[in-house]
């Protein structure tokens, strides 16, 4: 993910220009990035952790967001979307259309935004201090990835796959697997990085 800053450019603008975008972007220092609209399992995949996170966690502080709500790191200067993410913040309840504490964040991998949500994308979000767990979903291979904050803010690989149950602690909750990919069949993951989302750097236009 190669991108040409733009001078001048900050996250106040783009939360400016993005409202009256017809698609959605990622920012990141001064970086307008376009996403591509998501696959059928991959849309499934993140609809089957949001609406079990969101049973999980009913009756408590913690509030379950899905695709569309931006998440900001502020000490990355960025605004991203993640596929899921979990926030127990009352700060952020004061927020409309951004959250900036998330306890709990889920990508859905594709073969197009894989290295970037393992890498760079991994590098930003754990700049926030709420952040205890981050969660890597590939639908090809059907594993689940849960990288832990341990002490000293060391990040630790809890790895799940087939049969297994995955466990969050950061909401004191367990989801099977069998759960996660409910309703994805085989036949879906080969249109899997076709249908998600690339990224590419969108020039914005200043008014």
């Amino acid at each position: 993910m190669n991108a040409i800053p733009e001078p001048g450019f900050s996250g106040n603008d783009y939360l400016a220009w993005e409202v009256w975008q017809s698609g959605k972007h990622e920012y990141l220092a001064g970086e307008i990035f376009g996403m591509a609209g998501a696959g059928d399992a991959h849309v499934t995949i993140s609809l089957n952790v949001a609406s079990h996170l969101k049973t999980l966690t009913r009756g408590t502080p913690c509030r379950t967001y899905i695709a569309d709500m931006k998440l900001r790191v502020e000490e990355a200067d960025a605004f991203f979307y993640p596929d899921v993410f979990v926030t127990c913040d009352p700060r952020d309840q004061s927020t409309v259309n951004w959250k900036a504490h998330a306890r709990l964040v889920v990508e859905v991998l594709s073969d197009s935004t894989a290295g970037y949500d393992r890498g760079r994308k991994f590098q930003n979000y754990r700049l926030l201090d709420s952040l205890q767990e981050y969660v890597l979903i590939d639908p090809e291979a059907r594993t689940v990835d849960v990288f832990r904050r341990a002490e000293h803010g060391n990040w630790v690989l809890h790895p799940y796959q087939g049969a297994d149950t995955a466990e969050f602690q950061s909401l004191e909750c367990r989801v099977p697997l069998d759960l996660i990919f409910e309703d994805v069949p085989a036949s879906q993951i080969e249109l899997h990085s076709e249908d998600t989302r690339p990224a590419e750097r969108v020039p914005p236009i200043h008014t």
